[in-house]
């Protein structure tokens, strides 16, 4: 039988230790009381003393219908969930001397990940001896950022961990569309059909070189 964690996480009636318990809850009366007069309260109404808050001195309880108090926490708990947003990282490996064709390559792709929602991790990877042109690298990533500032902003500078030079970039937040309005067509006018949009994602979670 599965485990309900979240009723194990709160104390209720006769199992709350604490001798006296500030009340809260709708229709009661509120303050601090001791335990077993907030317990003859609760009764009173055919609910529950429930232990909400128990580091806090004195610990805090609330009357309310167990029940339906354990469906709205779980109801609340479901609805954060549906709001978070799984952050996607896409990588974009650089060497210290990439050519024009293979940057230009990748800045496409960058931007395809970030009109994703796609956070971007960009970085010159240095082999042996290259390191030496670390500072070259610096620049190419800086250009990078530079090239994507429509799209992106900049969390982190380039910073060298190791022998990868690394660049963090987040997307922008989508701006409100400023697109001039289409003018009403007349009756005359044949409808446009609409064209397939194109779909510019990529696969690949790492663009490589």
């Amino acid at each position: 039988m599965k485990k309900d964690n979240l009723k194990d996480q709160y104390r209720v009636n006769e199992k709350i230790r604490a001798r006296e318990v500030r009340v809260v809850g709708d229709n009661v009366e509120q303050g601090v009381f001791s335990t077993s007069e907030a317990l003859k309260m609760a009764r009173s109404q055919d609910l529950d003393l429930i232990e909400i808050s128990p580091n806090a001195v004195p610990p805090v309880c609330r009357i309310s219908d167990y029940q339906k108090f354990i469906y709205q926490q779980k109801k609340r708990q479901k609805e954060q969930k549906a709001k978070s947003v799984k952050i996607v990282v896409k990588e974009i490996r650089f060497g210290p001397q990439t050519d024009d064709h293979d940057y230009n390559f990748k800045l496409k792709h960058a931007r395809s990940f970030l009109d994703e929602g796609a956070k971007v991790k960009a970085y010159v990877f240095f082999k042996g001896r290259s390191i030496l042109f670390k500072e070259q690298g610096e620049v190419l990533l800086l250009r990078f950022a530079n090239d994507l500032e429509d799209y992106a902003k900049v969390e982190s500078l380039p910073s060298l961990e190791g022998k990868k030079m690394i660049i963090m970039l987040a997307p922008k937040k989508p701006a409100v569309s400023s697109a001039p309005k289409k003018p009403a067509k007349s009756p005359e006018q044949p409808k446009e059909e609409a064209k397939p949009s194109e779909n510019t994602a990529t696969d690949s979670e790492a663009v490589q070189e």
